[in-house]
């Protein structure tokens, strides 16, 4: 449990310093054509599909984090660091969120964005005002606070990299079958597995984001949020840090006809700065404490077994 942090901090710095690497070369990218190969819905009965999704998923986690567990098996500790760092790298999507809502803020100045926001949801955008289209790119930074950047890491710091892999390849699942539409059958595991293994994550990350707020004395404008907000996004975690975010930043996000998250006592144009420094904020505070957590789980592993 010394390595660990070791990778971790590599991991991030890995991220920050290259992103994503093209498709073609990328895990998640092979993921999610492996997860369109058996994802089809409509060939069987709805209780068939039900039962056919959970053993794809379970089979599809396992195939996904088994290179991630041989990794962490077998690899002697020099070796270990270099690929943990590189692996757990890949379960992370920090730079590229900033990359994707910085490409919808250039779409806007230009004239565009939609077509760029569209990348991030699954929300018609063609009819969105300006701010309207930012509010989706920066509640889709918000939201995946979680499922990109610190649910890995939590879930790594549980069970290493296996976990960060099984993780990775739930949220995937779910972002591409856990819709209430044709897919409402064979998506229904993905999605429940991908709420359970964010349920604690979710509210790690709340945490992280009040202590980042904690010193611009915005913490208690951030719970205020949480506690009235958070449930208006469908979901059992998503809101949490859609509305920390709203709350401590003082902007709103607006998903035209179904929610507003936020006061917004000031624009996304004006507020928009703010939650990338929360997100990144949050995130430095997540590395610090997992780290706490497996330096602490050190020590105490000899003296409870010596």
């Amino acid at each position: 449990m010394v390595l660990e942090p070791v990778i971790i901090w590599a991991a991030l710095a890995a991220d920050r310093a290259a992103g994503d690497p093209p498709n073609r070369w990328h895990p998640t990218a092979w993921l999610g054509r492996f997860i369109g190969w058996w994802g089809m819905p409509g060939r069987f009965s709805p209780a068939a599909e039900r039962l056919y999704g959970a053993v794809c998923c379970l089979c599809t986690v396992f195939i996904f984090a088994m290179p991630f567990y041989l990794v962490s098996r077998f690899f002697p500790p020099l070796f270990y660091i270099v690929a943990g760092a590189v692996l757990l790298s890949l379960t992370v999507g920090w730079r590229s969120l900033e990359e994707h809502v910085a490409a919808v803020e250039h779409g806007l100045s230009h004239g565009g964005g939609r077509d760029e926001v569209q990348m991030l949801v699954s929300r018609n955008t063609g009819t969105l005002s300006d701010e309207e289209v930012l509010s989706a790119a920066y509640e889709s930074m918000a939201e995946n606070l979680t499922d990109a950047i610190i649910g890995p890491l939590f879930w790594f710091t549980l069970c290493g990299l296996p976990g960060a892999a099984a993780f990775r390849a739930a949220n995937t699942m779910d972002a591409m079958l856990g819709y209430c539409d044709h897919r409402r059958y064979i998506g229904w595991f993905p999605a429940r597995l991908d709420d359970v293994l964010c349920y604690l994550p979710a509210r790690f990350a709340g945490l992280c984001l009040l202590l980042w707020f904690i010193p611009s004395g915005r913490a208690g404008d951030a719970w205020r949020c949480m506690r009235r907000d958070a449930h208006l996004r469908p979901g059992y975690n998503g809101g949490i840090t859609m509305a920390l975010v709203a709350g401590g930043t003082g902007t709103a996000f607006v998903k035209p006809g179904v929610y507003t998250i936020g006061d917004g006592e000031q624009s996304l144009r004006e507020g928009g700065q703010a939650i990338v420094s929360a997100v990144r904020g949050a995130t430095i505070i997540s590395a610090f404490i997992c780290t706490a957590v497996l330096l602490a789980a050190g020590a105490l592993f000899p003296l409870i077994f010596p």
